[in-house]
């Protein structure tokens, strides 16, 4: 009988999710355990918590990925970036509402961040690579023009995934839809992008929302009130 060594042994994906800022936005780390390579979704506030994080792991950054250009999603940015490098990537459409910053500070009271450089653009069915783990980008407009969502297959060989992932920034909640009522919002577009795009994936998909509790596709096809029916 063969005997895999550890190194063929499937590891379990590294993902931590931590809640930062005023308004709470779940900051998502997302490692390879065997190159220790990792993406950082929305890290809105809080910097020096994430990079302790990310040095308890020994985490190496290789992207910055926004879903969405909200205060509360890309305050950190330019900070995270000036400590790691890494390039930050944010959907085109998006790009107006993160200039807008002190627009958006001024709405939530607050002091404006400072801003980088979007280094790259994401663009739907654009395939993000890190390690061994593959996630693909599904432009979701309705929160905002740019919002987007990553999708990690189950299937991703070396990384053990106990079921598709979805990180759903602030497009789908538990029980809840993102608002439409701000700044470049469409209830039209949000419907649309929900059920002909995040309904479209299996049931048994974790969504990582961008605030609240994680669920999942088939919970919210089944309970949630935007998407009964649908």
């Amino acid at each position: 009988m063969s005997r895999e060594s550890p190194a063929q042994i499937p590891q379990k994906l590294l993902h931590f999710s931590m809640p930062v800022g005023l308004l709470q936005c779940n900051c998502s780390i997302i490692g390879d355990p065997i190159t220790r390579e990792a993406l950082v979704l929305d890290p809105g506030d809080e910097i020096h918590r994430i990079m302790d994080l990310l040095g308890r792991h020994k985490l190496k950054v290789r992207a910055i990925v926004s879903t969405h250009a909200h205060i509360d999603h890309v305050g950190g940015l330019k900070k995270l970036h000036d400590y790691t490098g890494a390039p930050v990537l944010m959907h085109r459409d998006d790009v107006p509402l993160y200039q807008a910053m002190d627009m958006q500070a001024a709405f939530l009271g607050v002091e404006a961040p400072p801003l980088t450089e979007v280094h790259q653009f994401l663009r739907e069915g654009d395939k993000l690579e890190w390690g061994n783990l593959q996630a693909q980008v599904i432009h979701t407009p309705g929160h905002t023009p740019g919002s987007s969502c990553l999708f990690l297959p189950a299937d991703s060989g070396k990384v053990t995934l106990p079921a598709p992932q979805l990180f759903a920034g602030d497009t789908l909640f538990a029980g809840s839809i993102g608002r439409t009522d701000l700044w470049g919002g469409s209830l039209e577009k949000m419907m649309d992008s929900l059920v002909r795009k995040l309904l479209a994936l299996p049931d048994e998909t974790v969504v990582h929302p961008g605030h609240g509790l994680t669920t999942t596709i088939g919970e919210e096809r089944q309970s949630n009130p935007f998407l009964v029916e649908k």
